[in-house]
């Protein structure tokens, strides 16, 4: 049989804080209703999800997660964050709700995915339908320790969601790498440890590594093969609160 579909089910705390937040990225609710269980259906074009509303759930410790193959992850977390920074201000990249940044990852074939965390706590991860031909040629640039520091970290941050192991891992790197790694996977690693510093409520010290991403020398060809890291630099910036100015500023 062809044409099968599957509709995830996950848990939440509130169908209300579910229909706010999806309502919020362009999806419509479907059905809703209250009793005998909570439960409420969204959906954005083919792309629908169905919640359990669950009295005392906590979705700190929500295992509910599914995967979501679509044509181009570009477009969709775009259209994402472009829905947030309309719906609140900015790009949500902490605390719960929120959402990554697309990043290959080793143990998806280096696919560029990312992950948007619900406010059930739920990771709906989205990855490309077929790998991404735009996949930079790693042997133009050098390519060490750092950059294996690196995959792991992301592996661990972003598919297993240890924000604190991964800063750790990568802090580790730095500390010996820093000053010897190439521009490209420095800027990389830094980019990346400053979302980190966001999720784990650390903003002062990701406006340091983003203001040290500034400070990075580079040629026109490195800052191509940047673009993507660098856009997410900058929407890390906007994600900063405003920096204390006047008498008694540090």
């Amino acid at each position: 049989m062809a044409n099968e579909v599957t509709i995830p089910l996950l848990p939440c705390r509130s169908i209300d804080e579910i229909t706010e937040f999806y309502g919020a990225l362009g999806f419509t609710t479907t059905y809703r209703q209250t009793r005998p269980n909570p439960y409420v259906a969204v959906q954005r074009e083919d792309l629908q999800l169905h919640f359990g509303g669950i009295e005392g759930f906590d979705p700190e410790q929500s295992y509910g997660s599914c995967v979501v193959i679509v044509p181009d992850t570009g477009a969709i977390h775009q259209a994402f964050a472009e829905a947030m920074r309309a719906a609140y201000g900015k790009v949500l990249v902490s605390g719960i709700p929120r959402m990554t940044s697309p990043r290959q990852r080793k143990n998806t074939g280096k696919r560029a995915g990312f992950s948007v965390v619900d406010p059930g706590g739920n990771w709906i991860r989205f990855f490309p339908a077929t790998e991404d031909k735009d996949v930079p040629d790693e042997s133009s640039y050098p390519t060490g320790r750092l950059t294996k520091a690196l995959e792991n970290a992301v592996v661990l941050g972003d598919s297993k969601g240890d924000a604190h192991q991964a800063a750790r891992i990568l802090d580790s790197t730095l500390t010996r790498e820093r000053d010897s790694a190439h521009c490209v996977e420095l800027i990389e690693a830094l980019v990346y440890r400053a979302e980190l510093a966001l999720r784990l409520d650390d903003d002062s010290r990701a406006r340091a590594l983003l203001t040290e991403v500034g400070g990075v020398p580079l040629g026109d060809g490195e800052r191509t093969r940047l673009t993507n890291t660098l856009a997410v630099a900058r929407q890390l910036e906007g994600s900063l609160p405003t920096a204390p100015t006047g008498e008694g500023a540090v």
